[in-house]
């Protein structure tokens, strides 16, 4: 395959990611959440790390930045609109910047709610889209320093991606996150048959925070605020997508 991609587990349910093209030496990861494992699968492939790409502030996809620098002198890139927030960037990108090359090439998608600068990348060649926490697997993240809305524009942006685009976010919290799916959209078969996948997964423990963009659209709610099941079963049949979508976060919230 042109493009490896390594899920590096981190911490208690965070998740970096390696990326490498089999033929070039470039090596990238996507968040840096604690140096030690990830020391650990570069060392065991002998890889030398090129590029840091950092997707938001918050400390536990950041921490592990200076330690990794130190030790591989890597070009560290990472959202302009929390540069002030986060360890020194060599780069500072916003919406529609790109970079690498080959099957490595990369483009910025802007997606604020979790944070106000949250960024996404967005891998065209390789199918690939690295969310961290705007859209995750079966959720999205809490809209901690957004708006509802924001976020639910965000989410629309992802759901545009070609729909067989895989998604990779930042932390495990799928099991948690079908369980909540279910109090709002108790009758989709896709969702009751992917939760049945999900915990034979977890209890063999598999990772199940990378799936393609098209099981999404079948199956996460957040993604979904059109649907007329989901309307029903909130009695929101008239409401705008944003609105329904809020309701959902807001339920989530208090899950």
């Amino acid at each position: 395959m042109p493009v490896e991609i390594v899920t590096v587990p981190c911490r208690t349910d965070n998740y970096a990611y390696l990326i490498k093209d089999s033929a070039a030496d470039e090596v990238l990861l996507v968040d840096a959440p604690e140096a030690g494992p990830i020391l650990e699968a570069l060392t065991a492939r002998r890889w030398t790390l090129s590029t840091i790409l950092v997707t938001h502030h918050h400390g536990d996809h950041v921490e592990a930045v200076d330690a990794l620098r130190d030790r591989y002198d890597c070009e560290v890139i990472g959202p302009r609109a929390e540069a002030s927030k986060m360890p020194a960037l060599s780069r500072e990108v916003a919406e529609g910047d790109s970079g690498g090359s080959g099957d490595l090439a990369w483009t910025v998608l802007e997606v604020p709610g979790h944070t106000l600068g949250h960024i996404a990348y967005h891998f065209p060649k390789a199918g690939a889209v690295f969310t961290a926490d705007s859209l995750m697997a079966l959720g999205c993240g809490r809209v901690f320093e957004g708006t509802m809305e924001m976020m639910h524009d965000s989410l629309s942006k992802l759901a545009a991606l070609p729909a067989d685009t895989v998604v990779y976010s930042g932390h495990e919290y799928t099991r948690a996150n079908a369980r909540f799916a279910a109090t709002v959209d108790p009758d989709n078969p896709a969702l009751q048959a992917r939760t049945a996948r999900i915990e034979e997964a977890r209890e063999a423990g598999r990772p199940t925070a990378q799936v393609p963009l098209k099981e999404e659209l079948e199956t996460n709610p957040f993604l979904r605020p059109a649907d007329p099941a989901i309307r029903n079963h909130l009695g929101m049949q008239d409401a705008t997508d944003a609105e329904v979508f809020a309701e959902i976060r807001r339920r989530k919230d208090a899950f």
